[in-house]
């Protein structure tokens, strides 16, 4: 870990689109105060999970579905929390899946999953550029691109 930091975090998600081109977001509620914050559907990486194992079981407790396949990264992402003196890596995959949206996340944060058009991730995601930008760019064809960002509202450089 480099110096200063207290805490890496490895995040692993995937991007699932139906068959209208509609990405699938989850609505998390985090602290439980009712502060939705949209995502896609993902999360960290546990002790001796590989990445895309960490994007099934994730998909599976958020939304219901079940991964069929990991098509390909779409792209990753390093944000740098000086504040909290933590960076986060996550990783971006595509997927595709099986089932119906049924939501059972074991931690209680999930408190919908649903389709949205790009014009409507636009929105969902207005707050949390590293959230919005590498999403938006994938949707529109680039792939594979690595961004930086120096907080969660900064603005960032991509490769």
């Amino acid at each position: 870990m480099s110096a200063g930091l207290r805490r890496e975090l490895l995040v692993a998600a995937a991007i699932l689109l139906d068959k209208q081109g509609r990405v699938l977001l989850v609505a998390n509620d985090w602290n439980r105060r009712g502060h939705v914050r949209y995502t896609l559907p993902g999360g960290a990486v546990e002790a001796g999970e590989s990445l895309l194992e960490a994007v099934a079981r994730e998909v599976r407790e958020e939304t219901g579905l079940r991964v069929r396949s990991i098509e390909h990264l779409a792209y990753a992402v390093q944000i740098e929390d000086a504040r909290k003196a933590e960076r986060t890596i996550a990783m971006a995959f595509r997927a595709s899946y099986d089932g119906l949206l049924n939501p059972r996340d074991p931690d209680g944060h999930i408190v919908e999953a649903r389709f949205f058009s790009p014009e409507e991730v636009a929105q969902k995601l207005e707050e949390h550029r590293p959230l919005r930008e590498p999403l938006l760019d994938y949707l529109r064809g680039e792939r594979g691109r690595f961004y930086v960002y120096p907080s969660w509202g900064g603005e960032g450089w991509k490769v």
